[in-house]
């Protein structure tokens, strides 16, 4: 029997009860990114960028240039003094090329082919007017794309994430090294960059394969085999640890299931994002909220779905949106959790800080703790129903709802129904006085 939550068809607290299916792409769609509060484009492995209107989901633009599948998107927008601001999105491929793309009217702006390897991963530095790109080297492009400068080549296997840090830093991560790079840029009116390697961090056991900066003094790094490390931004030590996600005893109300050992796919930190206060982590099939403060797991679901979450993010209210290679997308709600005083206090949830060393003293200050502050956990609101096949990602547009990207080759807009009707009787109501109105002239 699965140990994944299900919910009835009244789904009460699940306002996305239309959808619009827009189509176009013709293979998976991998990737979602907003370029204003109604537009966004999508892209994936049949090269193709499309941009949309997140309001009507009609396709504005489709952009094409690549001739093999995108493997890195951002946003981009020029804040040259002389000109308007101006929208623009980059695109890297596997056919080593970049090119940046002009929103307002779908065309090429700009593309470079000079890559010795594939670009994984494209960072904006918007307060700098520059970006980078990463993949066997990383380098520094201005909005022309000339190229600022770059480092020398560092592995085969490349640069697979980047965040910005502050003081002009960047952390690169490259197999299970974490790598701190400064980019100086000169003070005379030449355009003289530099970019040079500070420090290396190999506290991970494992590839990194998720990276998010938490605020200006804190960064979240997770691996393949479930370690996640909050580091410092500043001078980027260590701050605290976590890497027994997997562990069955980790959410003490589901019965365990049996087995002899844990895969690596099974415990992989797929996806990282924050607020001020947690990190919300992807790991294997569950979700987990990891307070910071705290430095531990405050809330988690270990089977949160039938297969790998390969995105998660939080609302602006107490609300997480998780979906999954098993095609779903669900919504959580993290409540506080109301216990008697008397019950027994679940020690295996809070060995998740600690490497899960069960001993006395450990049990005493989870008492303690215990005591102190609240639990909480992570109740299914809602469940989304409307892809056939693994859901990539997800962007979320307000009152105008979400967006979520498949490997069925579709992007599924999801509406607030009441909202929705309201709009359409507003909309009646009207024409139908438009109408009275032309009656009367007449």
């Amino acid at each position: 029997k699965s140990s994944v939550q299900t919910i009835g068809e009244e789904q009460i607290q699940n306002p996305y009860t239309e959808l619009l299916v827009l189509k176009g792409h013709q293979d998976i769609v991998r990737f979602l990114v907003q370029i204003d509060d109604y537009r966004f484009a999508s892209a994936g492995d049949d090269g193709i960028i499309f941009l949309w209107n997140a309001q009507t989901g009609e396709k504005l633009y489709e952009l094409h240039g690549h001739t093999h599948k995108i493997t890195a998107i951002a946003p981009f927008s020029s804040s040259d003094v002389t000109e308007e601001k101006t929208d623009l999105i980059i695109t890297a491929s596997a056919d080593r090329t970049v090119i940046v793309w002009d929103c307002a009217n779908g065309r090429q702006v700009q593309k470079v082919s000079c890559f010795h390897s594939t670009v994984k991963c494209l960072t904006v530095l918007q307060r700098l007017n520059v970006w980078l790109s990463g993949g066997s080297d990383l380098c520094v492009w201005n909005q022309k794309l000339d190229l600022l400068c770059k480092t020398s080549h560092l592995t085969d296997a490349g640069i697979s994430a980047l965040v910005e840090l502050p003081k002009n830093c960047i952390a690169a991560a490259v197999g299970k090294e974490l790598i701190i790079f400064r980019l100086s840029v000169s003070n005379s009116g030449s355009e003289g960059w530099n970019i040079l390697e500070v420090k290396r961090l190999v506290d991970h056991q494992d590839n990194i394969s998720s990276l998010v900066s938490v605020n200006d003094l804190t960064f979240v790094t997770g691996s393949h085999i479930g370690e996640l490390i909050v580091w410092d931004a500043l001078d980027w030590t260590k701050q605290a640890s976590e890497c027994n996600f997997w562990d069955s005893s980790v959410h003490p109300d589901v019965q365990p299931e049996i087995k002899l050992s844990q895969s690596p796919h099974e415990t992989s930190v797929q996806h990282l994002t924050s607020d001020e206060e947690c990190v919300f982590a992807a790991v294997g099939k569950g979700i987990y909220v990891y307070n910071l403060q705290m430095k531990r797991v405050i809330a988690c679901q270990r089977t949160a779905h039938d297969s790998s979450v390969l995105h998660i993010e939080k609302l602006p209210n107490r609300q997480l949106i998780s979906c999954s290679e098993d095609g779903s997308v669900r919504i959580w709600e993290l409540r506080e959790k109301q216990q008697l005083p008397a019950e027994p206090v679940p020690t295996g949830f809070f060995n998740m800080w600690g490497f899960g060393r069960a001993n006395k003293q450990a049990n005493q200050a989870a008492k303690k703790m215990h005591e102190s502050t609240p639990v909480y956990f992570l109740e299914l609101v809602g469940d989304l129903i409307g892809h056939s096949s693994a859901v990539q990602m997800f962007l979320y547009f307000g009152e105008l709802g979400l967006a979520t990207c498949s490997a069925d080759h579709l992007i599924i807009l999801w509406k607030d129904g009441e909202r929705e009707s309201s709009l359409r009787s507003l909309t009646l109501f009207k024409k139908l006085a438009q109408s009275g109105d032309l009656q009367l002239r007449l």
